[in-house]
């Protein structure tokens, strides 16, 4: 019994011993521990709460796109874009009001908002997304070099095959029909043979006299009629 009480001694002592040297890290790693579970609870609350409005705002702006609301919903997007702007219903709030606008012949405005979401969207969907649909605005106003630049930059791989058909009706509009046919058959290849705009692309081939499997013809029309825009 004596053993035993002078074993449980000296094992108190080690742990006294062990407390002494190592009790204030302990200490001081629990408390770190403590603040960034809580921190990280308080940031995940936020971020919610965050969402929650950010989704009460975009309620509020599609309501006034379906009643065609144009101002109404421009001031929305304005309050979304400048508390949640980097949220995806502040870029889907852009995207749908941008549609309104062009739809309504504001077509500044819609350039406006398309180009807010290309450069600010958080994904590359998005972002070629909002491109294919400026370029398209871009187009109505006759902006078509401008267009074309909009283009150049490499799309999300979804987009490839639209953004290359929006490219070739540009090239078409600048009376590049050549190039346009070039744009055309990429659009042509990109595209999943399910999709059944593929054959709105080969009647643009057709009516340039060109079919999808066959080389560019040097007699190419010099400047046939372009393909209306759509955002």
């Amino acid at each position: 019994m004596a053993q035993l009480d002078l074993d449980e001694q000296e094992q108190l002592d080690q742990l006294k011993a062990f407390w002494k040297r190592y009790g204030n890290l302990l200490l001081v790693l629990l408390i770190a521990v403590l603040a960034a579970y809580v921190g990280w609870n308080r940031w995940n609350a936020h971020q919610q709460d965050q969402a929650l409005q950010a989704s009460a705002m975009f309620d509020e702006l599609d309501k006034a796109v379906m009643a065609r609301e144009v101002p109404k919903a421009a001031q929305v997007l304005n309050d979304l874009k400048s508390r949640y702007p980097k949220t995806l219903v502040a870029q889907q709030g852009a995207l749908l009001l941008a549609k309104l606008q062009f739809e309504s012949k504001q077509l500044d405005e819609a350039q406006a908002s398309l180009t807010w979401v290309s450069e600010q969207a958080t994904t590359p969907e998005y972002q070629a997304l909002a491109r294919l649909r400026l370029a398209g605005v871009l187009m109505e106003v006759k902006k078509l070099d401008e267009a074309l630049r909009v283009l150049e930059k490499s799309p999300a791989p979804e987009f490839e095959a639209l953004v290359a058909d929006r490219r070739g009706d540009v090239l078409l509009a600048l009376s590049k029909p050549t190039e346009a046919i070039q744009a055309y058959k990429q659009a042509w290849k990109a595209m999943d043979a399910q999709v059944d705009y593929r054959r709105v692309i080969e009647g643009k081939l057709g009516a340039l006299g060109v079919s999808v499997d066959e080389p560019l013809s040097a007699s190419v029309p010099a400047s046939p009629a372009a393909s209306g825009a759509q955002p």
